[in-house]
């Protein structure tokens, strides 16, 4: 499937192939229960190591959906996956700027450098914008993909970019941004002002 990226504030046509996402989630199972310990005589001094706390079912504590992001560096290249732009929202899910980690707010106005796949288009070189995905299938941008699993690169002023088929490094600005289809659902929440494709 090609797509055609449009100018900033304009809305995008076209289908995409449905990506099955399986999300596997780990089940916790609680603590065997433990035997009472024998209470202690009165004035007795509490064994070393004791604690008050009642005994009871293990906590579960729960998981990050997207990988930790180290705190942006002002000034300095931050490296990420796209491991690190993932939301907590399933595919189809409507995005609204509340879901956003915390990692990726500081992420905001920062250069980064993430590696992906161009998604293809009818224009091979001087690209002055493109798809990064996520990998090389055809489900990573438009309806029913995830909308982490994409980003929009606009080349600044001065620089353009070859289509490859293998993957690249693209080095930018990044921030938040959102590109909306014909019917008003996302297509794209992630952009970057690309200044190096390699």
């Amino acid at each position: 499937m090609m797509w055609m990226i449009k100018p900033a504030g304009t809305r995008l046509a076209g289908s995409c192939v449905l990506c099955v996402v399986v999300v596997m989630v780990a089940a916790c199972r609680p603590a065997p229960p433990q035997p009472p310990e024998p209470a202690p005589a009165p004035g007795a001094p509490a064994a070393p190591g004791a604690s008050s706390a009642p005994s009871g079912p293990a906590a579960v504590v729960a998981q990050p959906v997207s990988a930790p992001v180290a705190a942006a560096v002002p000034g300095r290249i931050n490296e990420i996956t796209f491991d690190n732009l993932k939301l907590p929202i399933e595919k189809g899910q409507p995005f609204t700027p509340a879901v956003l980690p915390e990692g990726v707010k500081t992420l905001q106005q920062q250069r980064i450098r993430i590696r992906g796949y161009m998604l293809p288009s009818f224009q091979q070189k001087g690209l002055t914008q493109f798809v990064l995905v996520r990998d090389n299938q055809e489900c990573c941008f438009g309806p029913g993909a995830a909308l982490h699993d994409c980003v929009v690169v606009r080349m600044v002023a001065g620089r353009t970019a070859d289509f490859s088929i293998r993957p690249v490094a693209v080095t930018g600005l990044f921030r938040v941004e959102e590109l909306r289809g014909p019917g008003g659902g996302h297509l794209a929440i992630y952009a970057l002002d690309g200044e190096e494709v390699r």
